[in-house]
C-alpha cells in the first residue's frame, strides 16, 4: 500500500521539497496547503492516510489545525514537522491530537519513516 499524504506548510519551496523528496520515494502526495484553514479543507477532499503539518504558520498554526482536521476526521493520523520542537509544544501537539512529532532537523528519513510506520499501524 502506497501512503497518501497531505502536506501542509506556509513556506513554498519547503512544501515543493517535501512533495518532490517523498514522490521520489514513492509516496503518494495527494495535495500540498500554504495555510492551516486550506489544510481543513484539502484534508476532507483528499482523504490522506496521514498528513504533515508544520508548526509556525501565520492566522492558524499547526496545533490549532490539528484541532480542527481531528474534528471532522477524529482518527486522523499528523506529523507535526516543524523546526521549532521543543517539549513545551511536543506536550501540545499531543493535546492536539498530533501522532508524532518530528524535528526537521532530524531530516527527511526521519519522516519518511514514521509516515511508513503510521501507514502499517492501521
Amino acid at each position: 500500500m502506497t501512503a497518501k499524504v497531505l502536506i501542509v506548510d506556509d513556506t513554498e519551496h519547503v512544501r515543493r521539497m517535501l512533495v518532490d523528496m517523498l514522490e521520489l520515494d514513492g509516496f503518494d502526495v495527494v495535495g500540498e496547503a500554504a495555510s492551516g484553514h486550506d489544510a481543513v479543507i484539502m484534508a476532507g477532499k483528499t482523504d490522506p492516510d496521514v498528513i504533515v503539518m508544520d508548526y509556525r504558520m501565520p492566522e492558524m498554526d499547526g496545533l490549532t489545525t490539528a484541532r480542527a482536521v481531528q474534528e471532522q476526521r477524529p482518527d486522523q493520523p499528523i506529523i507535526l514537522y516543524t523546526a521549532y520542537l521543543d517539549d513545551r509544544i511536543e506536550a501540545l501537539a499531543k493535546e492536539a491530537g498530533v501522532a508524532i512529532c518530528i524535528g526537521k532537523i532530524e531530516g527527511l528519513n526521519s519522516l519518511e519513516r514514521h509516515i511508513a510506520e503510521l501507514v502499517r499501524s492501521f
